[in-house]
């Protein structure tokens, strides 16, 4: 049985004119499918705009589609009339962009890692804290930190933190919005390495959004491209990354500077006139 399915999900944006009159609707997702396998690193990349941040709200239960539904090991998630609950929101865990989104700066670190396990667990306090250390020593960060607050650590550390408060709830699927947005190239690719190794501790299935299809071409399995709100291509990373069906695939790696330390040729049929649609090669 699939694990993840995404069926059909599409996404509409109301537009409103003067006095909040309706005045039509934009398109972000447009019949989306896909399905994920457990413990699977699954990519979704695309240009700004694209819809992938909508779709994967949409997957975590923070929004809900217009039509379609999620499902996961056959159980609707997520659909136009209902979201997750407690237990759905704990199973499937948004790391945001920014790494002090989940961090209140007025408390203390040890606060903001015991908060989701008071709301989502009935753990005692020592076993919040036992489980806390835990997790502290696997993400490599110093028990000297909990008494801090989040202004007076790194952003390195905070986006840790912020990856620890998602891992205390043993989540079955981890989504990543721009995992690597804001760090240079040592703390990106220590970030990255630090998240397969996670993935393989915990058995953890990832979605991983970028803009950036190196990213992750470097962690995840298979990767969807998106365009303008619908998939435009599924394959497996080494397939995709050198030999893309889809002219828009073709266009992102050629925007990368190196590709396996190689560069693809120019292609005029890229970057000179329409890019056909293609309908998306079947999943795996």
């Amino acid at each position: 049985m699939t694990f993840l399915d995404v069926d059909s999900v599409c996404h509409d944006f109301v537009e409103r004119g003067l006095f909040g009159r309706r005045t039509g609707f934009l398109r972000a997702l447009d019949s989306v499918s896909f399905q994920v396998s457990e413990a699977e690193a699954f990519g979704i990349v695309g240009e700004t705009g694209s819809g992938k941040s909508t779709l994967g709200k949409i997957i975590a239960g923070i929004q809900r589609p217009t039509s379609g539904r999620v499902s996961l090991v056959g159980e609707t998630i997520a659909s136009h009339s209902m979201m997750p609950g407690r237990e759905g929101r704990a199973t499937l865990q948004y790391v945001y962009q920014d790494p002090g989104a989940s961090l209140d700066p007025r408390w203390t670190i040890r606060r903001s890692l015991h908060e989701p396990l008071v709301i989502h667990t009935n753990f005692p306090k020592h076993e919040r804290d036992a489980k806390i250390n835990g997790m502290l020593a696997a993400l490599e960060l110093p028990f000297t930190l909990l008494d801090r607050y989040p202004r007076e650590i790194s952003g390195g550390q905070q986006r840790r933190v912020g990856l620890a408060r998602v891992l205390l709830l043993a989540p079955r699927i981890v989504i990543f919005d721009e995992p690597t947005s804001g760090l240079d190239t040592l703390v990106r690719s220590s970030v990255l390495r630090l998240l397969e190794d996670l993935r393989k501790e915990f058995r953890l299935t990832y979605l991983m959004i970028s803009h950036d299809i190196n990213v992750v071409s470097s962690i995840c399995d298979r990767v969807a491209v998106m365009r303008q709100g619908r998939v435009v291509e599924i394959g497996q990373v080494n397939e995709l990354m050198l030999n893309p069906m889809h002219p828009y695939s073709r266009s992102l790696i050629m925007a990368s500077p190196r590709i396996g330390g190689v560069r693809l040729t120019d292609d005029p049929e890229v970057h000179g006139g329409s890019i056909r649609e293609q309908k998306p090669s079947p999943t795996r």
